[in-house]
């Protein structure tokens, strides 16, 4: 916060400033209209005539009054002059239209009418040496910092210089150029640009030279000895970014990048805007949208409940359907703190301005949530509460049973009891043919779900299928940045494994997009892009991290954990695939199965877990024939 005397410095050096420009202003309206003048009579001052002089002489006053009135009007005055810009330019000749119509009328009206080439050439001159007059400090101001860098050029101080490579000689690599050249707030300096536009390669801008395209990002860091790449095109297409990074951080340099132009608030790009490259500008896919207006319809003046309300995914629900100006939001959890932090976030962002009701309880207790159905009638339900960890999981199968299965099927009959409209499941991919005492748990939510809508015909059941997300609670990229902060090693269970991948807020708005188009007994699968190998997510983690994979940190393959694939799969073959208007989103048709033999072998199921049988496994594969546990 600047004091009452830097505030008081401030405005007298602006005042200093404008001064110092007004004046510059008039000299050069009197020297412009007597160059002009002197330039009718052949530069031979004994020639002007008389008349011609006291014209000029009388006019000149004036014109000086009508030139600072419009200048001050367009703030011409108020410019920050070490960012003069061609704005400033464009806002001169649009401003001198006026100024020259008020100049030619005033010496009609006052009958001072002089040669028709001393009012074109002298506006001409005028126009122009306001411009330069304008862009004058910029230019003072550069030579004198060169000057300045030229006599201080001690290795100390060039030391202190990060030289910078930017991809992309296109608007953005231009103002970036711009802004690093002319910004006293960083010590960056770039020194090459680098651009697959063949026509560019040998030419420079702003006198940084284009020296290559992507092939020679390696090469030219070496030559200009480049410490940071900045990649400046935010229109590129995912695949295109990932291209250009994944051959970058293969250098030592520190990679930056501006956002892409769904990021950025209104296209506009400055050295503020820059970031980090994040491991989500590796995937090579473009960020995954909604239709924002349906979902909107879906949710606007809706009672919504979320089970697992404080979990990864569960939280990010909340936050989106929040922001869709729900009737009432209630968030159901069994784990206090997680609510109490979604809950905290809600309110301090939206006050009193959303109607949120946060529970705590389990889906395992039958009573708890039959009466939370009952005592706010909820109209959609998205059921995110689950156990998910896989190794867990299979160390634990009673409980898996218990909370997945038998939890979502107490939820799910809650609230047909209850009326809902809609019961949204979150699934995932791993309950296709699952190795895993998880995944298959999650395969019979689904059978689950399915039955449910053929048996409540008032109440839309749906599953929405996806693999993993970044940053969520549990996975592997949070583990690898804890380990590479520890110095390693960091550990990778096969160097082959690959997942499919996209972040918290991309799958929650697919869920809520797959929502809307629920019309009951659908599992809807999000297309995810192509799989990544986890070991190459580890690796760029590493170098995103500014160090060498198995030089500074260690990578070690610790072998597949119990229950753990290679790789994932979305469909089983049974179901087919059937596309929808978002082409990201996809829907697998039921498999048909016996409701009434569905529901003794569910009980049977549920007494079991109660017991902790060692055989649940085998109840398991019993109701999940593509269930194939490495045991057996």
């Amino acid at each position: 916060m600047p004091t009452n005397t830097e505030t008081r410095h401030t405005k007298g050096k602006w005042i200093r400033n404008a001064v110092i420009i007004f004046m510059a202003d008039m000299l050069m309206i009197w020297f412009a209209f007597f160059a002009a003048l002197l330039l009718r009579f052949d530069f031979s001052y004994s020639q002007i005539p008389e008349a011609y002089m006291y014209n000029y002489i009388y006019l000149m006053p004036l014109w000086c009054v009508f030139t600072f009135v419009v200048f001050y009007i367009a703030k011409l005055y108020h410019s920050i002059w070490t960012f003069v810009s061609l704005d400033e330019a464009i806002r001169v000749v649009g401003v001198y239209v006026v100024i020259a119509s008020l100049e030619v009328g005033s010496s009609f009206i006052l009958h001072c009418r002089q040669p028709i080439s001393f009012y074109v050439f002298g506006i001409f001159f005028a126009m122009c040496g306001h411009i330069f007059i304008r862009f004058s400090y910029r230019l003072l101001r550069k030579i004198a910092n060169g000057n300045a860098h030229t006599s201080s050029g001690s290795k100390a101080e060039k030391s202190k210089e990060e030289r910078v490579m930017i991809i992309g000689a296109g608007d953005a690599g231009s103002i970036l150029v711009k802004d690093l050249q002319h910004s006293d707030r960083t010590n960056q300096v770039p020194v090459c640009l680098i651009d697959d536009n063949k026509s560019k390669i040998g030419r420079s801008l702003y006198g940084v030279p284009v020296v290559g395209g992507k092939e020679d990002i390696i090469t030219k860091v070496a030559e200009y000895d480049v410490d940071t790449i900045i990649f400046a095109i935010p229109s590129a297409s995912g695949l295109v970014r990932k291209e250009y990074l994944n051959i970058a951080k293969e250098t030592d340099c520190k990679l930056r990048t501006v956002p892409g132009l769904y990021q950025l608030s209104a296209g506009d790009v400055s050295i503020s805007s820059v970031r980090n490259v994040e491991l989500t500008d590796l995937l090579g896919r473009d960020p995954i949208t909604v239709d924002n207006k349906e979902v909107f319809g879906m949710l606007e003046g809706k009672k919504i409940l979320v089970t697992g309300g404080g979990g990864s995914i569960g939280s990010e629900l909340c936050r989106q359907i929040a922001a869709h100006h729900p009737k009432q939001l209630i968030i159901f959890d069994i784990y206090e703190n997680n609510a109490y932090e979604i809950q905290q976030e809600l309110i301090r962002k939206y006050h009193e301005n959303l109607n949120l009701v946060t529970l705590i309880g389990s889906v395992r207790n039958t009573h708890r949530i039959s009466s939370v159905m009952q005592d706010y009638k909820p109209d959609i339900v998205f059921h995110a509460a689950a156990h998910k960890h896989v190794p867990l999981m299979e160390t634990s199968p009673n409980e898996a049973i218990k909370n997945n299965v038998m939890g979502t099927y107490k939820t799910a009959k809650a609230a047909a009891e209850a009326g809902v409209k809609k019961f949204v499941l979150i699934s995932t991919d791993k309950a296709v043919n699952p190795t895993n005492i998880m995944g298959a748990t999650k395969r019979i939510c689904e059978m689950i779900i399915q039955m449910m809508d053929r048996r409540t015909p008032d109440t839309n059941y749906v599953a929405v299928r996806f693999g993993n997300v970044l940053g969520s609670n549990g996975s592997v990229i949070p583990l690898f940045k804890k380990q590479i902060a520890e110095g390693g090693p960091v550990t990778v269970t096969h160097k082959d494994i690959i997942r499919f991948f996209m972040t918290i807020p991309e799958a929650v708005s697919l869920v809520l997009q797959a929502s809307y188009y629920a019309r009951g007994g659908e599992i809807f699968v999000l297309d995810m892009g192509d799989p990544v190998k986890i070991d190459d997510m580890a690796r760029n983690l590493i170098r995103l991290s500014g160090l060498k994979p198995d030089v500074d940190i260690k990578i070690v393959y610790t072998g597949l954990r119990p229950g753990e694939k290679l790789y994932e799969e979305k469909l089983m073959e049974e179901e087919g695939m059937k596309t929808t208007e978002n082409k990201l989103i996809f829907i697998g048709k039921p498999i048909p199965m016996d409701d009434e033999e569905f529901l003794t072998k569910l009980a049977r199921l549920d007494d079991d877990s109660k017991e902790d049988d060692e055989n649940i496994r085998q109840y398991v594969m019993d109701i999940v024939p593509t269930y194939t546990p490495e045991s057996y």
